[in-house]
């Protein structure tokens, strides 16, 4: 079995899935969608990441997605695939990567080796992963790899984050956190996503909101400051630990050279998105 480096391949995932999610904070997949029938921009959202399961109704989508309140979800699922069809919906959100990843690295960038290089790579890592209780990474799985090498990044970049997404609600699951409960703590920890985001994304209530505090509170994780105590931040560790060992096939398959290497690009396209306004700037934050 592979030896990699401590935290390895947690840095190599940390660049490489931001040029997954940008997709959903970006014009171009919107505009791609409502060219193609649907657009309302919330059901985009649960169009473009569910599609490659087909078409699933909101149960299979709430379960899935994990942290988005069901009702939410069966606002748009499955009324959505009466706009467009989870084919259709795979060509927009391909149409809206190529279009994106175009305007925020730049035509050099995309027509470059270290593209190609890249895109090889990430693929390759990917060959480690495997499917049982992998849902949204299973469904990617069966997708053809693009043929242009930014498109076949962007690819194995979603198989990539899907893995260890499925891996990580596991890990959710065995530490009792709910999806608010996991929202608001890792909120907490100053690494996810600002309440604002969260409440305007998820459909959570900031009622829901408070109530989820409270009882990470009751259970010793949270403080009167909305600090994460000592138990909460072990927590987190913790989750991020089993989250790690539950994601190590694929990293583990491309080797330590292969890594370091897939870190060392990823981390450069990625910080090139970064610096051409890839995310909000108040996305990540605990208010």
């Amino acid at each position: 079995m592979t030896t990699l480096p401590e935290r390895a391949a947690r840095r190599c995932y940390g660049v490489v899935n931001p040029i997954h999610s940008t997709l959903y904070f970006s014009p171009d997949l919107p505009r791609e969608f409502a060219r193609a029938g649907l657009d309302d921009e919330k059901a985009v959202y649960f169009a473009a990441r569910s599609a490659p399961m087909g078409r699933v109704g909101a149960g299979t989508v709430t379960a899935a997605f994990y942290n988005f309140k069901h009702e939410l979800v069966a606002q748009h699922i499955p009324h959505a695939w009466d706009s467009v069809s989870p084919e259709d919906a795979l060509d927009a959100r391909l149409r809206a990567v190529d279009s994106l990843l175009t305007r925020l690295l730049g035509e050099e960038a995309i027509a470059s080796k270290e593209m190609t290089e890249v895109a090889e790579l990430a693929l390759r890592a990917a060959e480690g992963c495997s499917r049982p209780a992998r849902p949204l990474y299973a469904a990617n799985a069966d997708l053809p790899v693009p043929e242009a090498p930014h498109l076949a990044y962007w690819h194995a970049a979603t198989l990539l984050r899907e893995y260890r997404g499925d891996g990580h609600l596991t890990a959710l699951l065995s530490a009792g956190l709910d999806p608010v409960e996991a929202l608001a703590s890792h909120t907490a920890s100053g690494r996810g996503m600002s309440p604002k985001w969260i409440l305007a994304s998820r459909g959570w209530s900031p009622r829901e909101w408070e109530a989820a505090k409270e009882r990470l509170r009751d259970r010793g994780l949270l403080a009167a400051d909305d600090e994460l105590t000592a138990s909460g931040t072990e927590l987190r560790r913790a989750l991020e630990d089993e989250t790690d060992r539950l994601d190590r096939a694929p990293y583990a398959h491309l080797g330590a050279t292969g890594v370091a290497r897939l870190t060392e690009l990823a981390g450069a396209f990625a910080g090139a998105a970064q610096a051409a306004g890839a995310f909000p700037a108040d996305l990540i934050g605990k208010r």
